[in-house]
């Protein structure tokens, strides 16, 4: 059993809305947001808001579930000011990004093309860490390197030795994309040199795989992102509070989510958002598969919406 699950911050897929549901059905101790871009000021406080709309209720889902919200730049000193704005709005500490692959985020020197500096890493936690006050955590999360692992190690010390509280693992590259395997057994040789906790992170998307992860990776913490789009309570079930969700239970859930898509912030990117979501379903509904093909071609909410009665 994981001591701490975290929800990973996925960009375009795990919006607040999205966190409310998952985090409904149990299991998740933590969500990270997606990533708020830092170039070269510091933003309002409309910007955290719109991105993390749970500020507004102490930083937690309604499910009471704690939020952290993640940034993403290569300035040292504008994403410090930016994290001291961040938890002073009610983020649960602050979370940088250093595993993003999005093509255009590394064009920019963010994300995942970082790992190839690790004197950059360094400086952009510490700077962080010195500004943002001790009783938040500041957390990061990598990949086990850009085109190769060589530098796995000494990204991981270095992000420890510039003070990052807890360093959370995707165990592929940046090139190796989402391809599995993930492999998990470089956690463990990271794991081996690093004293501040590690999350493992990648390809989990059952208990077997928490289980597996667990003993490769040597790490009891674990984040799961598209596991738990495929199976929602995946959560639960990795911890033995649930068995996995019936497909029945599932078209509850996407009803559900449906009208709070439909009638919410982002409504008209709902038929992109369902189409999206069942295409992870698809994973582990064959029924997922039959109703992503009978909406496939819609264009209007409604008609998707009655699909799913």
């Amino acid at each position: 059993m994981a001591n701490t699950i975290t929800l990973a911050p996925m960009e375009g897929v795990v919006d607040h809305l999205m966190r409310d549901m998952l985090t409904r059905l149990g299991g998740f101790d933590l969500c990270i947001t997606e990533f708020v871009r830092v170039v070269d000021q510091l933003l309002p406080p409309r910007v955290f808001y719109r991105l993390c709309p749970e500020l507004h209720h102490q930083g937690n889902t309604p499910a009471g579930t704690p939020v952290r919200i993640q940034l993403l730049g290569q300035d040292p000193d504008w994403l410090a000011e930016n994290a001291v704005r961040a938890v002073a709005l009610g983020s649960h500490g602050v979370d940088l990004n250093f595993g993003c692959p999005a093509k255009t985020v590394n064009k920019n020197k963010g994300g995942a093309i970082l790992l190839k500096e690790t004197d950059t890493l360094y400086r952009i936690v510490k700077a962080v860490r010195d500004a943002v006050p001790k009783e938040h955590m500041v957390t990061a999360k990598m990949r086990l390197g850009f085109e190769d692992k060589s530098l796995a190690v000494d990204n991981a010390l270095a992000l420890e030795a510039a003070g990052a509280s807890l360093i959370s693992i995707h165990a592929r590259t940046k090139v190796e994309g989402y391809q599995p395997p993930a492999h998990w057994h470089w956690i463990a040789k990271i794991r081996e040199k690093v004293k501040v906790p590690i999350t493992a992170n990648g390809e989990i998307w059952c208990a077997e795989d928490a289980k597996a992860c667990q003993a490769q990776s040597q790490c009891d913490d674990i984040m799961l992102g598209r596991g738990a789009l495929a199976l929602p309570n995946l959560a639960s079930v990795i911890k033995g509070q649930q068995a996995p969700m019936d497909w029945e239970a599932v078209k509850v859930l996407l009803a559900k989510y449906s009208g709070y898509e439909i009638y919410g912030d982002k409504g008209k990117y709902y038929p992109n958002r369902i189409k999206q979501w069942l295409g992870y379903l698809r994973r582990q509904y064959v029924q997922a598969d039959a109703l992503f093909e009978q909406i496939r071609t819609l264009r209007d909410s409604q008609s998707i919406v009655k699909c799913l009665e």
